[in-house]
């Protein structure tokens, strides 16, 4: 029997699924723990079925005969081992510097995995919610967005049909993974805004059967305890070795016997002057240990020069600034169904070129019209637009907040019209040939970068290889951009792409960012590019005292453009 292209490409996928696991014995060496310290069974991993689930499956979903409260138990419990050990593989690839793991193809496949699992949980709440079992609210605890199950209304009781996020008939107007008020410039020190714990709450379906609800402790989503947990636990981290640093600037053996002259601690300041102009013990210490994030800790610390008439201090982002030598550079935009690269799925890239400093090229074709007619392509070429798929479990469950986002309604998108990027081999290569041939831009750049490594097969290996530069706008808007200064609505500026494009003229002030990929790439690189004009006449920004030459971004080890 000739095999259909649908069944091939299932094959394929299956084919590439089974042979990750085979670098198992490799991951063991590296990572023998997972980001919460606890150890990790590989042999486990390797008995999952990544192709065929790892979850209870559909068929126990929708057989009435399945307890819903135990199938939803299971399948969390296999969720937060997964993604325990997915949080760590970052980490434990781009420090193994023996080069013991070649591939990240591992952690894709058990993201590949993880996002089924998670549209399988997705539809096991709603199931309970059309039984009557309970009701779904979205809170946000902390860091992020959780569904929270409370017990169903009695009969007699009105239902409450308010819905602060979209939903429509019961459609998810919160995914999970989704953090439905994450505002990319809130964070000051890049581990994510956290507000009163309990500040947003969504209600997801319609009146209850009237059924006692039976052990929802159990069955809740623990996501937002062991992320503020983990997050807690990195803070204790941090400042250990900070303080551990401060004492060894104390006991004299961070240099004061170094040739060249001495380095002094100032226990008021907690700083230390060094060989190295703007770092800290601290700094000097993480440096040495964190291996390719080196880069991105020293910014930490180090001042930056701009046209902010506030002093703003360093921050993380800033590694991710543009140098004075910036010129081809592509802008890329995703559009996803959540937050969680583990969790949900990319549904729409755009991207185009854009020269910061040379013309454009002669030959590039021009007047290339967008969706929103009002935007004028300019100095943009090489415009792409990429849209995907969702599963069918996904795709029933539905997303009423991406889709009065973005336009784009997941229901449509289950079936065989549109491919899943993460089971399209060939739109990853094209993507990566792309991002690697020069710097690529995006507003929250890290968004993008990590979406990339667990959906896009040899980024990781190309980025630890030194092959991608990222630059992201983010970072410009804050520390270069006067109209960023903080204020009450606002603590550390208004930087979402919307307010910096506005701002640099790039956006008018009577419309709104699109949520497209192509739109909101275009809007990022003609601010991208006005701002730099507007620093290079100031001898601001790149062209300051703490500017970069090269063309700056971050990227694992330097290389010329």
């Amino acid at each position: 029997m000739t095999q259909t292209a649908g069944g091939r490409r299932n094959q394929a996928v299956s084919e590439w699924l089974e042979q990750a696991k085979e670098d198992t014995d490799q991951w063991e060496l590296v990572c023998p723990k997972d980001a919460d310290g606890q150890p990790i069974d590989w042999r486990w991993v390797r008995s999952l079925d990544l192709a065929g689930g790892i979850g209870v499956g559909l068929a126990a979903v929708d057989n009435p005969q399945q307890n819903v409260h135990a199938l939803l138990k299971r399948d969390y419990a296999v969720r937060d081992r997964v993604e325990a050990i997915l949080a760590q593989t970052s980490t434990a690839f781009m420090t193994d510097f023996d080069r013991l793991v070649a591939s990240y193809r591992l952690p894709r496949a058990l993201a590949y995995a993880n996002r089924r699992l998670n549209d399988e949980i997705n539809l096991l709440l709603d199931r309970g919610v059309a039984d009557g079992l309970w009701q779904v609210s979205y809170e946000r605890q902390g860091r992020v967005t959780v569904p929270v199950l409370t017990a169903p209304a009695k009969v007699g009781d009105a239902p409450d049909t308010t819905d602060a996020g979209g939903a429509v008939n019961g459609e998810c107007s919160d995914p999970a993974g989704m953090n439905l008020t994450l505002d990319v410039g809130e964070s000051a020190n890049g581990e994510g805004s956290v507000g009163d714990g309990m500040n947003s709450t969504f209600v997801d379906g319609g009146a209850a059967k009237g059924e006692d609800s039976v052990g929802l402790e159990e069955i809740q989503d623990r996501t937002a305890r062991i992320l503020n947990a983990r997050a807690e636990r990195r803070k204790a981290q941090r400042i250990q070795r900070e303080s551990g640093a401060a004492g060894m600037a104390r006991a004299n053996l961070s240099g004061v016997a170094s040739p060249g002259g001495a380095s002094t601690f100032s226990p008021l300041s907690g700083n230390a002057s060094s060989p190295l102009p703007g770092k800290s013990p601290s700094l000097l210490l993480e440096n040495a240990s964190s291996g390719t994030d080196a880069a991105a800790a020293s910014s930490r610390s180090a001042p930056t020069g701009g046209s902010s008439p506030a002093a703003k201090q360093g921050d993380w982002r800033d590694v991710y600034l543009p140098g004075r030598d910036v010129d081809t550079v592509m802008g890329i935009d995703i559009e996803t169904t959540g937050t969680d690269p583990a969790r949900v799925y990319i549904i729409d890239v755009g991207f185009e070129f854009m020269n910061m400093a040379s013309p454009r090229p002669a030959d590039a074709p021009s007047g290339y019209v967008y969706e929103q007619p009002y935007y004028d392509a300019g100095d943009a070429y090489g415009q792409a637009r990429l849209s995907f798929g969702v599963t069918p479990a996904n795709a029933r469950h539905g997303n009423g907040l991406i889709r009065d986002l973005t336009g784009i309604d997941v229901r449509e998108r289950g079936s065989g019209e549109y491919r899943l990027f993460d089971e399209w081999p060939e739109a990853q290569t094209g993507l990566l040939a792309r991002l690697t041939q020069q710097p690529y831009v995006a507003h929250n750049a890290t968004f993008e970068h990590g979406f990339f490594m667990l959906n896009v097969a040899g980024y990781a290996e190309a980025y630890r290889a030194g092959r991608v530069t990222i630059i992201d706008t983010l970072p410009m808007s804050r520390q270069w951009d006067p109209g960023s200064a903080p204020d009450e609505n606002h603590p550390y500026g208004d930087n979402t792409l919307e307010a910096y494009a506005k701002r640099q003229g790039a956006l008018d002030p009577a419309h709104a960012e699109r949520h497209l990929g192509l739109e909101d790439a275009h809007i990022m690189l003609v601010a991208m590019k006005r701002h730099l004009t507007t620093l290079r006449r100031e001898g601001a920004g790149p062209w300051g005292a703490s500017g970069r030459s090269g063309v700056g971004g971050k990227a694992c080890g330097r290389r010329r453009w």
